[in-house]
């Protein structure tokens, strides 16, 4: 328990939920400096037909954009987390991981 007790610390003592609730998508994705880059690396992927590589980023991204989610900001009431919301989050990622294994493992090119 003490292992999960010091995750715990770690964890709020790096503040990530306010990092990823502070991270400004409008600026993000009208930079240039990170727009430009992006749309050439999808265009390449698009061009070579990469497609296990296009899905990994669909996936990264849309992790992310859940992640910022009123919903995934409702997980934790008072310190306590919601187990009723917990589990479609776990199953969810559990489903996505599984995708992902299958995408490295299961099938061939």
């Amino acid at each position: 328990m003490e292992f999960f007790t010091n995750l715990k610390e770690w964890f709020a003592s790096i503040h990530i939920q306010e990092q990823i609730r502070d991270v400004d998508f409008t600026g993000l994705f009208t930079n240039p400096w990170f727009i430009i880059p992006f749309a050439l690396l999808v265009c390449y992927l698009l061009y070579k037909q990469n497609w296990k590589d296009l899905i990994i980023i669909t996936i990264f991204v849309a992790v992310w954009w859940v992640s910022g989610t009123d919903y995934m900001n409702s997980l934790l009431v008072d310190g306590e987390i919601q187990i009723s919301k917990i589990l479609p989050v776990i199953f969810g990622g559990a489903a996505v991981l599984g995708f992902v294994i299958y995408l490295f493992f299961g099938r061939s090119d």
